[in-house]
């Protein structure tokens, strides 16, 4: 099986290090990015990340505005919020704006990953289904993009 594909955001590069070192040991791949800025230039030059942590707070774009132009250039891939900064606010605007998840900075390492594992398994199910109304030869393209609008809606 192809390993996940992480793309961790955050300012704070010490984080960013020592969470990339411990997950690359658990097999996963891992990009990094210190701004909302960086890590969208990464997912418009790459194809392959299944989830994104991402930080809340990061000067310049933070992180919902992050979120939102990811959710606009691929919508599959999944987000999963991470903050030293949790308000019920920024929780439920994370996740109406289609995070996956939101969990507090620090957080234990395999609670993480099982929310990481369920994340991506999710992004390649619905890239599987999303394959399967493509070829589907009996349908009109009208039914297709209404199929995967739906898909992409779940």
């Amino acid at each position: 099986m192809t390993p996940i594909h992480l793309l961790l955001v955050d300012d704070e590069q010490g984080f960013v290090e020592a969470l990339a070192r411990r997950l690359v040991g658990r097999g996963y791949l891992a990009d990094s990015a210190m701004s909302g800025e960086e890590a969208l230039r990464l997912l418009d030059e790459k194809n392959d990340i299944d989830v994104v942590l991402l930080d809340v707070k990061m000067p310049g774009i933070d992180g919902l505005e992050t979120l939102r132009r990811i959710k606009a250039m691929q919508p599959l891939v999944e987000t999963i919020m991470l903050t030293a900064h949790a308000t019920v606010d920024t929780a439920v605007e994370a996740m109406r704006i289609g995070a996956r998840d939101y969990l507090m900075k620090p957080c234990d390492l395999l609670a993480l990953t099982g929310k990481v594992d369920a994340a991506a398994l999710r992004k390649r199910e619905r890239e599987s289904k999303i394959i399967d109304v493509r070829t589907r030869p009996y349908i009109t393209e009208h039914e297709k993009q209404a199929l995967i609008a739906a898909i992409l809606a779940s």
